[in-house]
């Protein structure tokens, strides 16, 4: 007998494919994807929709896609059972432990986990359990600076402001493309169209940046700004709404320390001083300031081209200072800090105070680099698994990382990561790392496990609580991303790979339960129900967080079945003023002048007058293509070819190159081959190249992105060059060599 065919169904998911986190409405007939759209009724994205999200269908369907586990045998990846590869890592990976010590495994975790709740929530129980020192991450090659400074500023890393878009009269620029990211460290779906609307009631955008980018080009204002020099500009402007006496800290005043310190400490570097320097008139430097300082409600927002540079966390600092002293933090139309539902530190704990942060606590065996939020830079990876001695890396589990093609100096990575005795990778893909690995266990789709944003709603620029449930169910005998991660976790700690995954959950759960409900834990535990992984931990963290329902003790407080009931998400309103009570300093203050961020200003005072290179090499992000793996999607792949290096016309001609045709660009002793687009969208001395391509590599099974693989920037960058506050890589303003093919 036939089965009749099923009507088709809508469901709705949260997109997991760039930070904007768009509500998606999705046709579903016969459990196959017939439609995507933009989901109108969405509290938070209200209907829009990128190519990204209209592509989650081909992800979904990628042949190349994993959907069983691979053992490398004989330099060849085969599939075999989840049974197969647990006892394949049981066999190796306890004994390196035993012999060698926690620190000789090392995690390496990718910007994808941000996306998948299960990823994040049990990556760091995986970490917590195997007690590593060894921890890498994405952070360190995007936005650590900004965590960095944000956590001394105001006591927690991703206490992080951004711009309250809806009410601004002024958005100023820095290092950002929020037309193509839709918002990078914050979280604003159809940036646009919302600033079409500041314009339209007489709002004005500017634009700093040395590429007249998608937001450039919409703007009201473009400065041309050379690399690298963001620290520079900052500085100057500091250095003028002091100077001009247009310093008005408002009802902050009482809640800021340091004033005096950032005021002393800005005093030589007037725009006079520092316009050489960046590339930008002293005039139009002081006709900034005045604007910023004296517009009612205006912003600056600084984003990557302000974190990976050598100064990356002075200017990631800089752009707060300048809200501070102009009276625009934590004001409507300035810069502001969401409330989250669920997960956020600056709503746990006592208002008003905390521990702060710290830095520094170990540092990393071979650069003794300090230690940043619990991890070491990712440009450390590789020396630690080359270099011999007690604590060697001999080990690496990578959760949804790709560093042989996103880190700086790829090859070195690629070539260390063959010397390891066991690599294991959690990914979806056998791509330019996993390559590399003895056993990739692969995670279900996206439209198969349910979905919760742990850190976006963190830095949303509207506060709302949303969750999406599984779309499709996934197949039998297929573990989630969680299970994977315990298994992993049971393995490490000696539990064994044949653990009871689900009895230990609760274990794991009751422990975190029991550290702040103590002699209420039963309670609670029951009150959480039948839910188990990520889902359990979501529930307590809602019904415990700012608008949760207390388990019970607040009248239509939040739980994780309320928001379950409200497909399009629940809207708490605009960002809302919160300081004192989201400052978690231990002085329960603004901490204005971080001692050492005073420091690193002698740095920056050294190399005022260092002479600036004839070209300097900077990344871009792409509507299409923000992530490496984007480009095995056909629907994202398709059009131009669009890996070009974007040079300026006058450095074309100087230069010889020809539009269309090849050049090679050097530094360091390496080289790439690009191809040529001459462009007037570049400053004089920049070429742009975009980041995620060089899919070349033998052994990866990425079809569509092999068809045009593109030149890695990261090939020719300096893994040991970094912000030495942060660790993060310096990836913008590198000098290069430039001839034609």
């Amino acid at each position: 007998m036939c089965n009749a065919p099923q009507m088709e169904r809508v469901a709705h998911r949260i997109c997991p494919l760039c930070e904007a986190s768009c509500g998606l409405e999705l046709g579903v007939k016969d459990e196959q994807i017939v439609s995507i759209r933009g989901h109108e009724e969405d509290v938070f994205s209200a209907g829009f929709i990128c190519p990204k999200g209209a592509a989650l269908r081909e992800l979904h369907e990628d042949p190349d896609r994993l959907r069983a586990p691979l053992v490398k045998r004989d330099g060849v990846h085969v599939e075999v059972s989840w049974d197969e590869a647990f006892a394949e890592i049981e066999r190796r990976l306890p004994p390196i432990i035993e012999k060698l010590g926690k620190d000789a495994v090392a995690l390496s975790i990718g910007n994808p986990a941000a996306h998948k709740y299960g990823l994040l929530l049990y990556g760091a129980r995986l970490g917590r359990a195997i007690g590593t020192k060894n921890i890498y991450s994405a952070s360190t090659l995007d936005q650590m600076p900004k965590q960095l400074s944000a956590g001394l500023m105001f006591g927690h890393w991703l206490s992080v402001p951004v711009p309250d878009i809806e009410r601004t009269q002024l958005l100023v620029i820095l290092g950002a493309n929020p037309m193509v990211s839709n918002g990078s460290m914050w979280t604003v779906p159809d940036f646009r169209g919302k600033a079409k609307a500041m314009q339209a009631r007489g709002g004005r955008l500017i634009v700093i940046d040395p590429r007249r980018s998608e937001t450039a080009a919409v703007a009201d204002q473009h400065v041309f700004i050379r690399p690298g020099a963001d620290v520079f500009l900052l500085l100057g402007i500091v250095n003028a709404i002091v100077a001009d006496g247009l310093v008005n800290l408002g009802r902050l005043a009482a809640h800021v320390d340091g004033r005096e310190a950032v005021e002393h400490a800005v005093v030589d570097f007037t725009p006079e001083r520092v316009a050489a320097r960046c590339g930008i008139e002293a005039r139009k430097i002081r006709e900034l300031a005045r604007a910023i300082a004296t517009t009612e409600r205006a912003v600056v927002y600084g984003r990557i081209g302000t974190c990976t540079q050598e100064y990356g966390t002075l200017a990631s600092w800089l752009v707060d200072v300048i809200n501070v002293l102009t009276g625009h933090l934590d004001e409507p139309g300035g810069a502001m800090f969401p409330k989250a539902a669920a997960f956020a530190a600056n709503t746990l704990g006592t208002p008003g105070k905390g521990k702060g942060i710290s830095t520094g606590r170990r540092t990393s065996r071979v650069s003794k680099a300090p230690e940043v939020f619990g991890e070491f830079p990712m440009g450390c990876l590789a020396e630690e698994i080359e270099t011999p001695g007690d604590g060697q890396i001999k080990a690496l589990i990578s959760i949804a990382s790709n560093p042989a093609l996103s880190a700086p100096n790829g090859s070195r990575i690629a070539a260390a990561l063959d010397q390891l005795e066991l690599m294991i990778s959690v990914d979806i893909y056998l791509n330019e790392t996993t390559r590399h690995a003895d056993v990739i266990l692969p995670g279900l789709s996206p439209l198969e496990e349910s979905h919760y944003d742990v850190a976006f709603p963190q830095l949303a620029y509207r506060n709302a609580v949303r969750y999406s449930p599984p779309v499709l169910a996934p197949p039998t005998g297929r573990p989630a991303e969680w299970e994977i991660l315990l298994r992993l976790l049971a393995i490490a700690s000696g539990r064994g790979a044949n653990v009871d995954v689900r009895a230990l959950d609760d274990e794991l759960a009751t422990a975190d339960v029991r550290r702040v409900a103590g002699p209420q834990t039963e309670l609670v535990m029951t009150a959480l129900g039948d839910a188990v992984g990520p889902e359990r931990l979501l529930d307590l963290a809602l019904r415990g967080g700012p608008y949760g329902d207390r388990f019970g003790f607040v009248a239509n407080g939040l739980t994780l079945a309320r928001v379950k009931a409200a497909p399009g998400g629940i809207d708490f309103g605009p960002l809302e003023e919160r300081i004192p009570e989201m400052l978690r300093t231990a002085s329960g203050k603004i901490e204005l002048a971080p001692p050492m961020v005073l420091d690193d200003l002698g740095r920056a005072r050294a190399d005022l007058d260092r002479p600036v290179p004839d070209l300097v090499l900077v990344g871009r992000r792409q509507l299409r293509s923000n992530n490496s793996w984007m480009h095995n999607l056909p629907m994202l792949a398709k059009g131009p070819f669009r890996c070009v290096a974007l040079v300026n016309p006058a450095d074309a001609a100087r230069l010889a190159l020809t539009d269309g045709g090849h050049a090679q660009i050097s530094n360091g002793g390496r080289s790439i081959d690009v191809v040529v687009e001459i462009s007037d969208e570049m400053g004089p001395g920049v070429v742009s190249l975009p980041h995620g391509w060089g899919h070349d590599q033998p052994g990866t099974r990425m079809s569509v992105a092999a068809e045009r693989p593109g030149a890695n920037i990261n090939a020719i960058l300096d893994d040991t060059r970094r912000d030495p506050l942060s660790g993060n890589a310096v990836l913008s303003g590198v000098a290069i060599a430039m001839q034609p093919r």
